[in-house]
């Protein structure tokens, strides 16, 4: 069963940065999807504020779905979904805006539902594990990032066409994605009674879960805050070059990336609590450096505080609602805690650049940047939700790996 359970672990990490690289090809490079379809600047907005709110359909859906299917069989289709939908992103041309609207559509609900179905994935398998391993999911997702955000970078640099960015990035991950989803490992089924939606597996309350789903919340708008501002804050407020403004965000990559690599190993040794608490100081340092600022290298120091921070929390919230939910309701628990969870991604992605962008208007930018601070600062008061029980991970004892880790996908 160990080498059921490493086998499922890389298999699950390919499938995280295959959506890293996706996501980040279509988000980088939405001035040429504008450019290519004729969308105006005012319908544009529409556009991708539909993108989040058809994720946040496709993740409550899934929490219906998963009562019937296994979390592996909607990972399983709902990547080759999201790559093709991509890939229709780039085949279209000039005033033909209506198959843009049908593959963003696609491109939405099937992102909920990978989303919901890939965190459901990492959390059973840090269960059976017993120690903290979600970061390093979430690690892989930045480098997914990094890679699909550099090969947008390539693909603008060399003037090509979008389809021709996105065709073979979609020919070597849609196989790679279909073969390694053989090895997916499922946690412990839900009892029938909650499979049919019953029992404890229906039982998972608000009350529950609303400590989480701020933290969450806050987290995703200090996140769209650095990839939506940074740029125009380091070029107009602190007066950086139009070549060094696109420095910040890449810096927030890596460093979220390197924050993520070594996360798990903070939990294993000083507990997900002390983690999370030092994420939120951090980030909130990070966005005071930032608001404060008198330079662009100054600003810079800032983002990079901010992705040292803000990387620790989402993991950790997708671990923590699934771990709380698993304990007092059972295993189907928390498959529906996690999809409910996962919207307060798309929640917080909504909120954050409009919010910032309205009160640096109204205001001033450099006011704006203390309003995520706050929010942030906010999470401190709720890190007592992250603690884990005595006997299990994050609490100071590791428990063995355990051989019940469910069935694989091919037993499905």
């Amino acid at each position: 069963m160990t080498d059921v359970l490493r086998r499922g672990r890389a298999s699950l990490a390919f499938a995280f940065f295959a959506q890293g690289a996706a996501f980040a090809l279509l988000v980088t490079r939405i001035p040429a999807v504008q450019d290519r379809y004729g969308v105006s600047d005012a319908l544009l907005p529409v556009f991708l504020a539909a993108v989040p709110v058809l994720a946040g359909a496709g993740s409550v859906a899934t929490e219906r779905l998963v009562k019937r299917v296994r979390p592996s069989r909607v990972l399983r289709w709902s990547q080759p979904v999201v790559l093709l939908a991509l890939l229709g992103a780039g085949a279209g041309g000039s005033g033909q805006v209506a198959v843009l609207a049908v593959a963003l559509g696609v491109f939405g609900l099937a992102v909920g539902a990978l989303d919901a179905s890939m965190n459901m994935l990492g959390v059973s398998l840090q269960r059976s594990y017993g120690r903290s391993i979600m970061l390093g999911f979430h690690a892989v997702y930045s480098l997914g990032g990094i890679v699909g955000a550099s090969l947008a970078w390539a693909g603008a640099h060399w003037q090509l066409a979008l389809w021709v960015s996105y065709l073979p990035v979609v020919a070597v991950l849609l196989p790679a994605v279909l073969l390694g989803s053989r090895w997916y490992v499922d946690g412990e089924p839900a009892p029938l009674g909650q499979a049919d939606g019953g029992g404890a597996g229906g039982g998972v309350g608000f009350k529950l879960l609303l400590p989480l789903c701020l933290v969450m919340t806050f987290a995703y708008i200090g996140d769209s805050t650095v990839s939506n501002w940074s740029a125009k804050y380091l070029k107009d407020v602190l007066g950086g070059s139009e070549q060094l403004a696109t420095v910040p965000y890449n810096v927030y990559m890596v460093t979220t990336l390197a924050g993520r690599a070594v996360g798990d190993l903070g939990v294993r040794r000083f507990g997900a609590v002390a983690v999370v608490r030092l994420g939120s100081l951090v980030a909130a340092g990070g966005f005071a450096v930032v608001a404060l600022a008198s330079g662009p290298w100054v600003g810079m120091l800032g983002f990079t505080l901010l992705g040292l921070g803000l990387c620790v929390l989402v993991p950790q919230t997708f671990a923590a609602a699934g771990r709380r939910a698993f304990e007092q309701h059972g295993p189907g628990a928390s498959d529906a805690a996690i999809a409910r969870l996962n919207i307060f991604n798309y929640v917080g992605f909504l909120i954050g650049s409009p919010l910032v962008g309205a009160l640096g208007d109204a205001w001033s930018y450099r006011g704006a940047m203390l309003v995520p601070m706050v929010l942030v600062l906010v999470t401190l008061g709720y890190a007592r939700s992250f603690a884990a029980q005595p006997d299990r991970y994050g609490g100071g004892h590791e428990r063995p790996r355990t051989a019940d880790v469910g069935r694989g996908s091919n037993g499905l």
